[in-house]
């Protein structure tokens, strides 16, 4: 009558003891250091995933328009003869043409290799230091938050092992305490 029994308590608390250790579980994968660096950096690897995907579309659009242009210039010969009869000023353009394609076709003199290695060492160098700086900003600027995020994950851990530490502590107590309360009335009731 509203009285539970020894095996009823018992049951209660295996359920009791059962939820409370899938909590602990669900607690400590959520804030232990290894899976929540695992998490940020898989997230990381994501975002430079997507830069490089982006980067690598624009290269493959780049390498299709040179191809159609190589297919254009492979047809050229026989469009130009067909549209240059009795047209001598067209064919002559196109010989020009035909002659600077041929000019950049041959492997150029060490004169010409010389004259262009000096104007893009010029060119390449500023643009090379630039990226160099920025590389070495993103560096400084990510090594800041990363020790924060370590030290967060860090404090989150032990914050969490304190409430958990503290929660099975209180749980215990309770379940003790129910335990004795139904142990003496079930002596009461013998």
């Amino acid at each position: 009558m509203g009285e539970t029994t020894t095996d009823e308590v018992r049951r209660e608390i295996e359920a009791t003891r059962e939820g409370l250790g899938q909590t602990i579980d669900a607690i400590g994968d959520r804030v232990i250091p290894g899976r929540v660096i695992e998490r940020r950096k898989n997230q990381m690897s994501q975002n430079v995933r997507s830069v490089v995907d982006r980067f690598m579309g624009t290269v493959h659009d780049a390498r299709d328009t040179v191809g159609d242009a190589g297919s254009a210039l492979s047809d050229a010969p026989g469009a130009a003869l067909s549209r240059t009869r009795g047209a001598p000023l067209v064919a002559g353009g196109l010989a020009f043409g035909v002659g600077f394609l041929l000019a950049a076709a041959f492997p150029p003199s060490q004169a010409e290799k010389d004259v262009v290695n000096d104007q893009l060492a010029d060119k390449v160098e500023p643009v090379k230091a630039q990226l160099t700086q920025a590389g070495q900003e993103v560096v400084e600027h990510l090594k800041e938050p990363a020790a924060d995020a370590v030290q967060s994950v860090k404090a989150t851990a032990q914050d969490a092992a304190q409430q958990v530490a503290s929660s099975a502590q209180d749980a215990a107590h309770q379940t003790t305490t129910h335990v004795q309360s139904a142990a003496a009335d079930a002596k009461s009731g013998i």
